[in-house]
């Protein structure tokens, strides 16, 4: 029974960890699909299963809320990690560091797991700058972006702000949003 279930987690993994295309998104389009944008460290990350997928879960402790319900602390899944000896990766996920401080643009599905919406584009570092303010920033995608409009592949850029700016951006386009409904 266990060879079985090893087995269909490897095919799993081989077809789940092939090339994926993501969809470019704004930041307006990451701010409006969020169900929650947070400002947290992460810590404790483990791997599990979850159906033929392997999820590593973090616990993000939480900084400042911009966008969502309150919490103190939350868990945010991203897809690949190791668990029982088997590897999976997602070209596109992104690659964070236990201990570090991100915004984290999230979505919560009915299954109750909550995700990084877009990937890589919903997870910014934050780092502070030698002038003494703090920046929000991420590096450009390797995975291939396609854009919803034109449906034509495009090149993802990294994007960098000024930490507060990108608060303000959160509460402007959240504002629109409640008020558009």
């Amino acid at each position: 029974m266990r060879s079985a279930r090893i087995t269909f987690a490897i095919l799993a993994a081989l077809r789940l960890g092939e090339s994926a295309t993501l969809e470019r998104l704004s930041l307006d389009e990451l701010i409006e699909k969020s169900t929650s944008v947070v400002r947290g460290r992460l810590y404790s990350p483990r791997a599990a299963f979850h159906g033929p997928v392997i999820y590593t879960r973090w616990t993000v402790q939480v900084i400042e809320r911009w966008k969502g319900p309150e919490a103190q602390q939350l868990e945010v899944v991203v897809p690949g990690g190791v668990a029982m000896g088997l590897r999976q990766t997602f070209s596109g996920a992104p690659r964070l560091q236990e201990g570090g401080e991100y915004v984290l643009f999230l979505w919560t599905g009915r299954n109750g797991l909550t995700h990084v919406v877009g990937l890589s584009q919903g997870v910014f570092v934050v780092s502070k700058e030698m002038a003494g303010g703090e920046t929000a920033w991420r590096a450009a995608s390797t995975a291939a972006m396609v854009d919803p409009k034109s449906g034509s592949v495009v090149a993802d850029a990294g994007v960098r702000l000024r930490l507060a700016d990108l608060r303000a951006r959160v509460a402007a386009v959240s504002r629109g949003a409640e008020q558009g409904r």
